[in-house]
């Protein structure tokens, strides 16, 4: 066995790269094809979750096997191999094996335990047979995997040791001082995509308690597919489903978008959460220095732009520029508006010119020093501090802003990326896309939250170990020493089943030649002497080929193969045709059926 895994996990890279790295349908399978016309490989299966992306191979070389896996990776996630190289791991034979069956129990899962995984495994294992590149030792591991799975779920409490992804993203949304069967009681809920995540995340908020879920999808056929279950589903949920184009209205209904798309672009833009939750009467009230809403805008009636522009909005970014609510940035010279109108709507972070980051600021301890333009004002005045700011002053506010944000995130985050109380929540957004779906600057809009990949590895990373993990790994090591004495095993059972057919020629040719010399045997005599022969050949091979089974199954046995076929004079080609048939013969599988 010469199995090879290279590959990059959450555990390894950073969300950022991962999303770059992300591989199509498409790409898996030009992947595949593009390893078997590799030379170091013989066969291929490629796991690729919104948390992983693993090639794994059966390779004759070591360094020309990790060097062309890696390059191959590089070339089908669109990611420049000296970028994605820092990020890469490589696991080899024996712990190549035992890392497979650690992500099959959930173990190397950003949620310890998840059983979602042993769904991707098995898709995985479906690809390579279905495009034919999986051979025996894919299939007898990515098999056995799926068992060991099941057994760790089976046997032990692992699945007590964290939740789903669905799950735990919503406990997430719904903070920790409510539970989120009663946090989710009554609400309504969008589920953007119709694939097995969102099936999944649309049937757990059936369970927890929604009210009405809308579906979005691409393909009208399966949107509607997914309602009709869910609505026969039992748990008395309504369900509907709508085009992907209705999705910014619906966002102005509902209470819980939860997004897992294939799209390769952004499906919720800051502006389209901005526009849904904009003049929302929960939102929380912050008073300015004369006692008003900033958010309302000035008092003489001159339109609604400051609170679009604290939002960071295009369009009140655009009304700013080009309607009543210029008079808030009257001193402001005309290319720094026109340059923060281009930037809103280029969806760039910019936009907003530091406001919005006024409206949530980084705790003191991470902040730089106070802004040079004694602009740091607290969270209820921000917005109106701006207010008659020269263009200049604005943009260096807007950098001393970034700064302090920048030193933020080298902070430990908790939980979710947004300081909004849960009790203020107007719209809670669970983003499990990889790339994203949602813009991750709308955590900075008042009154979203936003929960998504990278904040639930940071959420997960500090979640307490259960007592079963122990046993899985008790579990994972047993199944990977077994594993590897039955694949080191097969691997000499075609020299033996050729020595043993070479002591049977050897004994039809005397036999023959017996019957020539003494041709007045009669059946009888000849049948007793034919079994004589063969008694004593059995005999004499037995021991040493039960031994050396024995020997092979041990980590170092796999010269006892090449020992056997050495003292004996086999022909290696002989030994190569008996691997083939053994490999052919659907007896010899297990069936995949078994597994699923």
């Amino acid at each position: 066995m010469s199995l090879l895994v290279v590959g990059l996990s959450h555990r390894s890279a950073p969300v950022s790269v991962l999303e770059r790295a992300s591989l199509s349908a498409d790409a898996k399978v030009k992947l595949l094809h593009d390893t078997l016309a590799a030379e170091p490989a013989a066969e291929a299966t490629v796991l690729a979750t919104c948390n992983r992306i693993e090639l794994y191979a059966d390779v004759d070389k070591f360094h020309a096997g990790v060097a062309e896996l890696s390059t191959l990776l590089a070339q089908h996630s669109g990611v420049a191999l000296e970028e994605l190289t820092p990020y890469l791991y490589v696991h080899y034979e024996d712990r190549a094996v035992h890392h497979l069956f650690s992500v099959a129990c959930g173990l190397d899962s950003m949620v310890v335990g998840e059983g979602q995984i042993l769904g991707q495994i098995k898709d995985a294992l479906a690809l390579g047979q279905e495009l034919h590149t999986a051979g025996r030792l894919i299939n007898d591991l990515f098999q056995q995997a799926l068992r060991v799975g099941k057994r760790a779920h089976s046997e032990t409490g692992i699945d007590r040791a964290g939740q789903s992804l669905v799950t735990f993203g919503l406990e997430q949304l719904a903070g920790h001082a409510v539970p989120v069967g009663q946090w989710a009681a009554g609400k309504r809920a969008l589920v953007i995509g119709a694939g097995s995540m969102s099936s999944l995340a649309a049937a757990t908020l059936a369970r927890v308690g929604v009210a009405e879920i809308v579906v979005a999808n691409r393909t009208a056929e399966r949107a509607e597919r997914l309602a009709e279950i869910l609505v026969a589903s039992g748990t008395g949920v309504a369900a509907r489903a709508v085009t992907m184009g209705a999705v910014t209205d619906e966002l102005t209904r509902v209470d819980v978008v939860v997004s897992c798309t294939g799209a390769t672009g952004l499906v919720l833009t800051g502006d389209d959460v901005a526009r849904a939750v904009e003049g929302d009467p929960t939102l929380p009230f912050q008073a300015g220095p004369e006692g008003r809403d900033p958010a309302a805008g000035p008092a003489d009636g001159s339109a609604g732009a400051g609170r679009d522009l604290a939002t960071g909005t295009g369009d009140g970014l655009r009304a700013a520029a080009g309607g009543q609510g210029a008079q808030a940035l009257a001193v402001a010279d005309a290319e720094v508006v026109a340059r923060l109108v281009a930037a809103a709507e280029a969806g760039r972070r910019i936009a907003d010119a530091g406001a919005a980051r006024t409206i949530a600021p980084a705790p003191a301890a991470t902040e730089p020093d106070g802004c040079p333009l004694g602009l740091d004002a607290p969270a209820g005045d921000g917005r109106s501090a701006l207010t008659g700011v020269d263009a200049t002053s604005l943009e260096l506010h807007g950098t001393w802003a970034d700064q302090g944000e920048a030193a933020a995130q080298r902070q430990p985050r908790r939980t979710v990326r947004s300081s909004v109380d849960a009790a203020a929540v107007r719209l809670a957004l669970l983003d499990l896309a990889m790339p994203r779906d949602i813009d991750a600057a709308v955590h900075r809009i008042p009154g979203v939250r936003l929960v998504d990949i990278e904040s639930l590895a940071e959420a997960s990373a500090d979640a307490p170990m259960a007592a079963d993990v122990d046993a899985v790994r008790t579990i994972v090591a047993d199944e990977v020493a077994a594993f590897g004495a039955a694949q080191r095993a097969a691997h000499i059972t075609p020299t033996v089943v050729a020595l043993r057919a070479m002591a049977a020629e050897v004994v039809a040719m005397e036999v023959a030649r017996l019957d020539g010399r003494v041709p007045d045997l009669d059946e009888r005599q000849r049948a007793e002497v034919t079994q004589t022969v063969r008694r004593v050949v059995d005999k004499l091979l037995h021991a040493p080929t039960v031994r050396v089974k024995q020997l092979a199954s041990e980590p170092g046995g796999a010269g006892y193969a090449e020992a056997l076929r050495e003292l004996f004079d086999l022909d290696p080609q002989t030994v190569e045709s008996v691997s083939r048939a053994d490999a052919a013969d659907p007896k010899n599988d297990d069936d995949p059926g078994r597994a699923s």
